[in-house]
C-alpha cells in the first residue's frame, strides 16, 4: 500500500500534459479545498478530480461482492469522502469535474475538450464572475 501514490500519479501526469498543451493553467493539489483537487482552475471555478477505477469504485456495486471484506469497507470509505468532499465544494460554489482512470487511458483529448468547454461555459458572459 505504501507504493501507491496519492497524487502526481501517471494517470494526473497524462492529464497535465494535455492540458498543458492545449495552453491551459491550473493549480495541482490543493490543500486548502476538500479533498485535495488534482487540478484547481481558479478563475473559472472548476476543480478536475482524477480518480483511478479501483480506488474510488468505478461501478463498486457490480463487482464488490467478489472482495473481501477489508477492500469493501476501504472502497466505500473512499467513496463516502468523495461523494462528502463533492458537496463541500459545490456548496463553496466550485462546479467539480471527475474522471475516471479508464478514460484517461482511453483518450485524454477527450478530457481537455470537457475541461475547455466547462471554462468556457463557465467563463461566459452571463457568469455570475462578470
Amino acid at each position: 500500500m505504501r507504493a501507491v501514490k496519492g497524487r502526481n500519479t501517471s494517470l494526473e501526469r497524462t492529464v497535465s500534459s494535455a492540458l498543458h498543451r492545449r495552453g491551459l493553467r491550473f493549480r495541482r493539489n490543493v490543500a486548502g479545498l476538500p479533498g485535495k483537487p488534482d487540478f484547481v482552475f481558479a478563475g473559472a471555478g472548476l476543480v478536475l478530480f482524477v480518480d483511478g477505477d479501483f480506488w474510488h469504485g468505478w461501478r463498486f456495486p457490480a463487482w464488490k461482492d467478489k472482495l473481501p471484506e477489508y477492500w469493501k469497507q476501504k472502497i466505500e470509505r473512499t467513496r463516502q469522502r468523495d461523494r462528502s468532499n463533492f458537496r463541500k465544494l459545490r456548496r463553496m460554489g466550485w462546479t467539480v469535474l471527475r474522471v475516471w482512470g479508464h478514460e484517461v487511458k482511453r483518450d485524454p483529448s477527450v478530457i481537455v475538450e470537457r475541461v475547455v468547454a466547462l471554462i468556457a461555459s463557465l467563463d461566459g458572459p452571463e457568469s455570475p464572475r462578470h
